[in-house]
């Protein structure tokens, strides 16, 4: 089912962020720019000779390992969170100017995202924006994976995270109902997380230059090391809700349907996306 009620939007005016990069460890900046219904997000290498651009989709994306990146070499790494707010927001269309191969951390949620959003203030396009209903239920499982859609009126999310060797983060379950007040309210400030065992080795090989407890929590021998502790008791668990609200909006599709989400990552969230992708397209044609 499709409907054409709400109106597409982009940002009033552009606004510039820097900081750190969690892979390069280096300084890195971007500027979302306002841009025209039916141009999409895309992001461009201002860096790179001919300043490629490459559009935010599911055919775009070349690794899903640790972060969701898009383009390769040409590209850029980490865009999920950033991507997050912007869907959670509303924004269909954007040009996000980088000046390297990644997106700014920050302290690993979405905040500087949303405080960016709300600065530059949304502004309401002349044209409609399309959004899907979800009309029969869609299906994904590997291993200990396991995703599922479900017809809705609103776009919802029920995760269930579970690492049993870690007290912490042993069979924790969220659920909400994604609009911009409930997402700034008690998803946004989500920061990303890894045990210590996990991250040690990548900090070792120089595979993350920039990571720190200022921009993620870290977990050793089940104690959460960051000085301040967790913003939620359930952090983590919300920080996934975070990313997969990120990767799903590179179907480009406003939809609405609840998924419900065990144990998924990255890699997983792009692969039911884009079968959804698939059942939505079908279904329009």
């Amino acid at each position: 089912m499709i409907d054409f009620a709400d109106t597409q939007k982009t940002l009033s005016e552009e606004i510039t962020l820097s900081g750190i990069g969690l892979f390069s460890g280096k300084k890195v900046s971007l500027t979302l720019c306002p841009s025209d219904a039916d141009s999409r997000i895309v992001f461009q290498r201002e860096d790179l000779p001919g300043k490629p651009k490459i559009r935010a989709c599911l055919n775009n994306v070349t690794d899903s390992i640790r972060c969701t990146s898009l383009g390769g070499k040409m590209g850029v790494q980490m865009v999920e969170h950033l991507l997050s707010a912007l869907y959670a927001y509303g924004i269909d269309n954007i040009l996000i100017k980088v000046n390297g191969p990644e997106i700014v951390c920050g302290d690993g949620s979405a905040l500087i995202f949303i405080d960016a959003i709300e600065k530059a203030k949304i502004q309401e396009l002349n044209a409609k924006k399309t959004t899907y209903k979800l009309s029969s239920p869609q299906f994904f499982q590997d291993k200990d994976i396991t995703m599922v859609a479900l017809p809705s009126d609103h776009l919802q999310i029920s995760y269930v995270l579970h690492y049993p060797a870690v007290e912490v983060l042993r069979s924790r379950y969220c659920y909400f109902q994604i609009d911009g007040k409930k997402y700034k309210e008690e998803i946004a400030a989500c920061r990303t997380f890894s045990t210590y065992e996990d991250v040690k080795p990548l900090l070792d090989k120089g595979i993350i230059k920039g990571g720190d407890l200022d921009n993620a929590i870290v977990i050793k021998d089940g104690q959460v090391m960051n000085p301040k502790g967790l913003r939620y008791g359930d952090e983590m668990v919300r920080h996934k809700v975070l990313d997969l609200v990120g990767d799903f909006s590179l179907m480009e599709k406003n939809f609405k349907a609840h998924i419900i989400a065990i144990r998924s990552g990255h890699a997983a969230n792009i692969v039911f996306a884009k079968k959804l992708y698939e059942h939505f397209t079908m279904e329009r044609e």
